[in-house]
């Protein structure tokens, strides 16, 4: 078998055509041509009036493949790649059982390579299982009641659970395939194994989390919800244990000698008391910024021009980024087609938006953030959380502005470039379900936040026709892309203060996404077997 690389198809192509295709690249009859086996498909929309499909396939052809190959006749033939994942060399002694603190991507695959080799992990996570989680969600956004501890933000599955469910990532590791297939095994839909752009949906992802967990537990790990740790119990450099309280707030001592810390980037009362203890914890960069939305028709009919509404298309995507006169670089984040925007707030007083697609993306909006870093140079003093401290200025000085009901700032567009504060909106609906009130979100965030994203949408609109829309509605804050602080850890994943923890994730600043969260709970569980102790 054999990778032939960049195979054009028409949008309504069949398997017949697929198998027409790759004989014809290759100049060989079709008859020649055994099977096929897509491993890679991307849109190529760069014309507008001939978009097609661009595929990298597997094949297996009734001839000498060997011989094929050193003709050097298709420089787009290659040899299949053979990527290996190397596991862990076991080396763990204690009879301890391992703690994993979180049950976000990070928590969930590190619990799962944990329980696969027989060390029964137990996780605790502060909020609760998705389906009770989701009912939760729901009472918030219809009738504004927030539960601390189980919203967008905590509970079975992570942040990411309420969102587009996206799985592209930035980081070049052989453990992001392990991860794709894993969440395909487990009843994501089959075409992220080869979609360029692979996402899953929040309302499927809801349904491979628990997969997950129920192979976890089968396998003799245990998953306590609701379940809050509130400090490490830490003796000569060492963890020994930690305590935690369950819902009705009863406080239980846990023994262990190996804790997996998966927090996610939003629990600031658990890193607040982390740092109480002593764990090394500094200053990280992150972004802040907006939601954008627009008409779906819009954006896709911008990416696909007369092609927008093909059934093998689906919703258009875009990534877009600049570097204003500002100084600052701005950039579209977390883009969700024919979604919407979500109130994601985790603690009382403070409003943070979102974006969330299900796996159909039919919604009538599309919407993404437009983000600005935020360097440490910007945080308001040198303390080691006060980017956390920043983010919830911003996020209190939006509650108190769109009037205190959680409903989240709104400003269109139009208004926005104008510097003036929105009185109504335009044709563009919101979609955030807490409801928005017209204003001003310069009185928000940051001025060169502002700034740098009123040159961005001059900019990004010459890279995407329409996406200065005077009535695009931008929405406030998107606060919580990624955490403001890293719990430092050593090549071997640990603490140096506390042997035996594991700084994990996106909360512990060493990920950005799902993929690469799940591939450091992976990286970590690895780390913690092979340590003697």
């Amino acid at each position: 078998m054999l990778r032939l690389n960049e195979v054009k198809i028409p949008l309504e192509a069949g398997e017949d055509e697929l198998f027409d295709a790759v004989a014809k690249t290759l100049k060989l009859p079709r008859h020649l041509v055994s099977s096929v086996k897509v491993v890679r498909k991307a849109v190529d929309s760069r014309k507008k009036d001939d978009i097609f499909f661009v595929l990298n396939v597997d094949v297996e052809l009734n001839l000498d493949e060997e011989k094929l190959l050193e003709s050097k006749k298709h420089p787009r033939l290659i040899p299949l790649p053979q990527v290996k994942i190397k596991g862990p060399r076991i080396k763990r002694k204690s009879s301890l059982r391992p703690v994993i603190v979180g049950f976000g991507p990070a928590g969930i695959f590190a619990a799962l390579e944990l329980a696969r080799a027989g060390f029964k992990p137990l996780v605790l996570e502060r909020g609760k299982s998705v389906d009770e989680r989701a009912k939760d969600v729901s009472i918030f956004w219809n009738q504004g009641k927030l539960n601390e501890n189980s919203n967008v933000q905590f509970g079975e599955g992570g942040a990411g659970t309420f969102s587009d469910g996206k799985l592209t990532t930035g980081i070049k590791n052989v453990l992001c395939r392990k991860v794709l297939r894993e969440l395909a095994a487990h009843g994501a839909p089959p075409e992220i194994l080869y979609e360029a752009k692979p996402h899953i949906g929040t309302d499927k992802l809801r349904k491979v989390v628990k997969a997950v967990r129920e192979e976890i537990i089968a396998l003799g790990g245990q998953v306590n919800f609701e379940c809050q740790m509130q400090n490490i119990v830490l003796a000569n450099g060492f963890v020994h244990g930690l305590t935690y309280t369950d819902k009705n707030g009863r406080s239980f001592d846990l023994e262990t000698d190996a804790l997996i810390l998966a927090i996610g980037h939003s629990a600031r009362d658990t890193v607040e008391a982390l740092h109480a203890q002593g764990i090394k914890i500094i200053q990280k960069p992150f972004s802040v910024g907006v939601r954008i939305e627009h008409p779906r028709e819009l954006i896709d009919k911008a990416q696909y021009g007369n092609f927008a509404g093909h059934p093998a298309l689906g919703a258009a995507e875009y990534k877009l980024s600049c570097h204003p006169k500002h100084g600052r670089g701005a950039y579209t984040f977390c883009m969700c087609p024919g979604g919407m925007v979500v109130a994601a707030s985790s603690e009382k007083g403070g409003i943070v938006v979102n974006g969330m697609s299900s796996h159909a993306r039919r919604g009538e909006n599309s919407n993404s953030a437009i983000l600005v870093g935020i360097e440490t140079k910007d945080f308001p003093d040198e303390h080691p959380l006060a980017g956390i401290e920043l983010q919830r200025k911003i996020e209190k000085d939006a509650f108190r502005l769109a009037g205190s009901d959680y409903s989240a700032p709104a400003q269109t567009v139009g208004d926005f470039l104008k510097n003036q504060a929105s009185k109504k909106l335009g044709f563009v609906r919101p979609t955030c379900p807490t409801g928005v009130s017209p204003g001003d979100i310069r009185r928000v965030l940051p001025k060169s936040t502002c700034d740098t994203i009123a040159d961005a949408l001059l900019k990004m609109d010459k890279q995407l026709k329409g996406f200065a829309l005077p009535d695009a509605l931008l929405t406030a804050p998107e606060t919580r892309s990624s955490s403001p602080v890293r719990i430092l850890r050593d090549e071997f994943y640990q603490s140096q203060e506390a042997r035996g923890l594991f700084p994990c994730g996106e909360g512990a600043g060493y990920a950005g996404g799902i993929v690469s969260a799940a591939v450091d709970g992976i990286n970590c569980a690895y780390a913690l077997m092979e340590d003697e102790h």
